[in-house]
């Protein structure tokens, strides 16, 4: 089983940064898609962005131009350098990663997120 942690949530002014971190961790053979989500207050988990393990990405809208996804493969790790944050960024940040084990079947793990409010 593979086990995610993110990190790097916290209060920030309106137009700030923030850098969110997703270390994966257990039996890991390889790590193929990995992605963000946040889930706002009052509303459904959504979808941000998503990086392969080629690097390539894709982003929503919303976060387009703002937030960039990157990786470390070496690391097993995972990036969200978030720029010119708004209130409606506000929520809890999620982290997946499509994983093959060293044994068994492959799977997608979920981290626990962590917490980011935009607020003056």
């Amino acid at each position: 089983q593979v086990q995610l942690v993110e990190s790097g949530g916290g209060l920030v002014q309106p137009g700030g940064s923030l850098r969110l971190s997703c270390a994966a961790s257990g039996s890991i053979l390889s790590i193929n898609t990995m992605a963000w989500y946040r889930q706002a207050p009052g509303k459904e988990r959504e979808f941000l962005a998503r990086i392969r393990s080629g690097r390539d990405t894709v982003y929503t809208d919303s976060i387009q131009g703002r937030f960039t996804i990157s990786r470390e493969n070496a690391k097993n790790t995972m990036y969200l350098q978030m720029n010119s944050l708004k209130p409606e960024d506000t929520g809890v940040y999620y982290c997946t990663a499509d994983y093959v084990p060293i044994s068994g079947a492959q799977g997608t793990s979920w981290g626990l997120g962590t917490q980011v409010t935009v607020s003056s």
